[in-house]
């Protein structure tokens, strides 16, 4: 029976460290990015300090196909810690035992240890138990790194206590991303829906200007992410409207409302993007740069002129130029990965644009960041500090993925099969520098490329050096 064990130091208390894992969100940032996985259903749960036996089902997809894991929790057999043990799933058999141990100087350590077995007994072990064992290492690697920096991140804004946090557009790869952090960081997060409001949620409607500014009294902070994907087809004269109108319509009406409350939040987060500053060849882009020309550059200027009544009354408002967020599961990466898995991919155009681009995991970092540091204000460019070519980029997840990158997408094709969209989005770039986040002492878990494919697609350089 193969057996995996994995220990790292965490730089809180054992008693933080528990807590976070008690907290239901935890499933959610411990489910590796590159894995579609979908919690369906919870009995009982894990309380820190006194575990209460539970019952967790979710569900992994994988292309068409649907696989369900149905785990029973329990208490560990000795320390601090809790069991999962698969009842049903994939594995013959499958035991986690996770354990909390105390750590010198106010430090603790994560421990981990796997029993498992996989399905088709001795023929199974010889022709899977290599990639088995593999999955098992990636998965864990990922999983103490996100712990270590969740845990890092959330000890440095803990002298706030837990805080009441309003986002819009809390279904996307950001907001979901930072719903469930800040969940499992103690805080509570409310929604804003485009539907009949749930538990946990606040009915609008942007198109008809709909919005009960009572209903937003008492949050701290309000972060508003909606707004129609940009990459979702053509841009079309309506389609360019429709853009327009969701960013700047429902901006106006949430920050109006903000504006007239009796108790204001402590800050407003609103999403922008790197595409203001337009097609800059290689120069280098500070916030104290002029925007750009294009109808992005439009867009991320009327989007940031619409906080003006939260901003004008008194809010911190933040704009979060977000370059290309790097993710396995949605947005530009996951549209690239399947050509480039199959060695097809390479540059686009000249491959001499620049990119822009940041991994998820700081994205969240830096949202966490511009929500509790009070000194930051105003447009905020969210990318990583080394932004590369298009070429550059190619070459860098080629080599991640072990495939050649050398078939080029002609600017030709990209214009006859996009337009305008595949001309500002893919042909044109920038160079934005996150000059207000470092000088603010934000520090970038995944400042290089490699570094932030290799974490999101979780495929780290030697799998086996903690086995």
């Amino acid at each position: 029976m193969p057996t995996f064990h994995r220990a790292s130091p965490m730089p809180v208390p054992v008693d933080v460290l528990e807590a976070w894992h008690a907290r239901p969100a935890a499933f959610e940032r411990l489910a590796p990015p590159w894995t579609d996985v979908r919690v369906k259903a919870r009995t009982g749960g894990i309380t820190a300090g006194d575990l209460t036996d539970g019952t967790l089902t979710f569900a992994i997809h994988q292309g068409p196909l649907s696989l369900t894991w149905v785990a029973d929790h329990g208490p560990a057999p000795d320390g601090r810690g809790f069991t999962d043990t698969q009842r049903s799933g994939p594995f013959a058999r499958w035991q986690h035992v996770h354990r909390f141990l105390a750590g010198p100087d106010g430090t603790s350590i994560l421990d981990d240890t796997v029993a498992y077995d996989l399905p088709g007994g001795p023929i199974g072990a010889l022709v899977g138990g290599a990639i088995g064992r593999a999955e098992v290492v990636r998965m864990f690697a990922f999983r103490h790194a996100r712990t270590a920096l969740d845990l890092a991140r959330l000890a440095w804004s803990a002298h706030r206590g837990p805080q009441r946090i309003l986002i819009s557009g809390a279904s996307g790869l950001i907001g979901s991303a930072l719903s469930a952090f800040w969940r499992n960081g103690g805080h509570e997060v409310v929604t804003l829906v485009r539907r009949a409001a749930g538990p946990g949620q606040i009915a609008w409607d942007p198109a008809a200007g709909r919005l009960d500014p009572a209903a937003l009294e008492g949050f701290d902070v309000v972060v508003h992410l909606a707004g129609s994907n940009i990459g979702a087809g053509r841009w079309t004269p309506e389609r360019k409207t429709e853009i327009l109108a969701s960013r700047v319509d429902g901006t106006r009406l949430l920050a109006t409302a903000l504006a007239g409350l009796t108790r204001k939040p402590r800050a407003l987060l609103v999403a922008s993007g790197a595409g203001y500053y337009g097609d800059r060849g290689d120069a280098p882009l500070t916030e104290a740069d002029a925007g750009g020309t294009g109808f992005l550059a439009d867009v991320c200027r009327a989007w940031e002129a619409a906080a003006a009544p939260a901003r004008d009354a008194g809010i911190r408002t933040v704009h979060l130029r977000t370059g290309v967020v790097l993710a396995p599961r949605d947005g530009a990466l996951a549209k690239m990965l399947p050509p480039f898995r199959l060695g097809l991919g390479g540059p686009i155009g000249s491959g001499q644009q620049v990119m822009s681009w940041v991994a998820l995991e700081d994205v969240v970092g830096a949202y966490h960041h511009a929500a509790f540091d009070d000194a930051l204000a105003g447009p905020v460019n969210l990318v990583a500090p080394g932004a590369v070519t298009s070429a550059a980029f190619a070459h860098g997840l080629g080599t991640v993925l072990h495939r050649p990158a050398f078939l080029p997408l002609p600017a030709l094709a990209v214009e006859a099969a996009f337009g305008e969209m595949g001309r500002e989005l893919l042909l044109q770039g920038q160079r934005a520098q996150p000059a207000k986040l470092e000088a603010a002492g934000f520090r970038f878990a995944f400042p290089d490329l490699e570094g932030a494919l290799r974490h999101e697609l979780g495929l780290p350089k030697a799998l086996e050096a903690h086995a």
